[in-house]
């Protein structure tokens, strides 16, 4: 089957025209193979499948390829339709639990401030140069993939960062690409509402680097534990990054505030606009994977220094009453730890405040850990909602309220509507205080059941502002 003689190549039937490859995968919700009728139907000349269901029509003409791997077969397919893009790239992709959308976001603009044209493949959104298009999911699907890199190839991008998922990994959706430099962040508590164990949840990010070709660099964070594990079978060239130890490339946090940080990076100094040890790692990442692809040193240390956070992280709101509220997209126990001990040591002994809730639909046992966290590290809590989806809101909040103690819950304000909630926390805190946004970060959006509506923290905050103002 040649899969470059087809007119589109898609896994879901309604978008099936004639002369289409239509892949039947089997989904969570549904399974692809029922609409393999509805798909010849609508005029599909090829059909990939695991299986044929009986009583098929397939008319004269109509290729059939039955494989082990649907998922797997649709990547493959959607590589070879759009012209293997990403070996026409240097592709750039970046797994880990925190980290990544920043990671991402500032290597797109550092290559960009070094005079390249680029694409960015992000949980915030995808950029085929300046042309910017929504994203729903960390690591879309393999044929959308495909086209977005196929435009940036004709768009004359040399270089593409993409966040590589867990669940992209699992789901084939990265299989086929050609990857110059993959990079590895860390590796805390989260998806295990998908993964169901944490080892589990290991093996697929590590699939990412087995799957790395002999030409490749694997570039690891060895300060986690779990960064040579990552590392074992690869055939990538291995290259280490440290922010505690010894490594091919070290940092070392000198000083900082909330206006940035002082760092030592390979024995340089230089001023960076971010904050925080967990953006210490970030940008010694990116200056590591930028001198891993042949940037000069000193010139990646002056654009580094001109990069600012990505949207929704550590963003810092000054309001009246020189209230700080920074904006934060912390949702996993370690990331929420991570922010809460960057502003704990710049706030020092002003009142820091965390506002959080807990995502519905996804793991439950991160819920009381990230409340012991928030117990741990502030001085007010205010216990809300997330995205509840389709989870009883009050639910949630009970799940987090089970892991406070006594003092826990003297010193913690349960508001479960969040707009209410952000508002009380800004009106009720005193002067200097720091309040922590924490769990949606760039969202404009929140879910409460089956409904999205729009709902921006930045907007929230600034109508507040003026509250106070009044």
């Amino acid at each position: 089957m040649n899969y470059k003689d087809f007119t589109l190549i898609t896994a879901d039937s309604r978008k099936v025209i004639p002369g289409a490859l239509f892949v039947a995968v089997k989904g969570y919700a549904s399974d692809g193979h029922n609409y393999i009728q509805s798909a010849i139907d609508k005029g599909a000349k090829g059909i990939i499948c695991e299986h044929l269901p009986s009583g098929t029509d397939i008319p004269e003409g109509v290729e059939i390829e039955v494989v082990e791997n649907s998922r797997k077969a649709l990547a493959l397919a959607a590589d070879e339709f759009y012209d293997h893009p990403s070996r026409k790239l240097t592709l750039v992709g970046i797994t880990g639990t925190n980290g990544k959308t920043t990671t991402v976001t500032l290597l797109y603009n550092l290559f960009r401030a070094l005079g390249y044209q680029c694409g960015l493949l992000s949980t915030i959104a995808n950029y085929v140069g300046d042309e910017r298009f929504e994203t729903e999911n960390t690591t879309v699907d393999p044929v959308t993939l495909n086209e977005l890199m196929a435009r940036m190839v004709k768009k004359g991008c040399q270089y593409c960062f993409m966040e590589v998922s867990s669940i992209g990994v699992e789901q084939d959706r990265v299989t086929g690409l050609d990857f110059k430099l993959g990079i590895f962040s860390n590796l805390t508590h989260d998806h295990l509402d998908y993964h169901k164990t944490f080892a589990e949840y290991l093996r697929c990010k590590k699939l990412f680097f087995d799957n790395l070709s002999k030409d490749a660099i694997a570039l690891i964070n060895v300060d986690d534990s779990h960064g040579q594990v990552m590392v074992q079978n690869t055939p990538a060239r291995v290259v280490t990054y440290s922010v505690k130890g010894l490594a091919d490339h070290t940092a070392r946090v000198l000083e900082q505030s909330f206006e940035g940080m002082l760092l030592k990076i390979d024995g340089t100094e230089a001023w960076c606009r971010l904050i925080g040890a967990h953006n210490a790692y970030n940008l010694l990442a990116i200056y590591s994977a930028a001198v891993c692809l042949g940037a000069d040193p000193t010139e990646t240390l002056v654009a580094l220094s001109s990069l600012e956070s990505a949207p929704g992280r550590l963003e810092n709101l000054r309001g009246p009453k020189d209230l700080a509220v920074v904006i934060d997209y912390a949702h996993t126990p370690d990331a929420l730890q991570n922010v809460l001990e960057t502003l704990r040591a710049i706030a020092r002994e002003r009142q820091l405040i965390c506002l959080f809730g807990c995502g519905g639909d996804r793991d439950k046992t991160k819920r009381p850990e990230m409340a012991q966290i928030a117990q741990r590290l502030a001085d007010r809590l205010v216990i809300t909602s997330d995205n509840p989806r389709t989870e009883d809101p009050e639910a949630i909040i009970e799940d987090i309220k089970a892991g406070l103690d006594p003092q826990g819950l003297a010193k913690s304000l349960v508001i479960t509507n969040r707009r209410e909630a952000i508002r009380t926390a800004i009106l009720t805190a005193p002067e200097g205080a720091t309040i922590l946004l924490a769990g949606k970060g760039h969202e404009t959006y929140q879910v409460i059941g089956h409904e999205k509506t729009h709902f921006d923290e930045k907007e929230i905050v600034e109508e507040t502002f003026k509250l106070i103002l009044k």
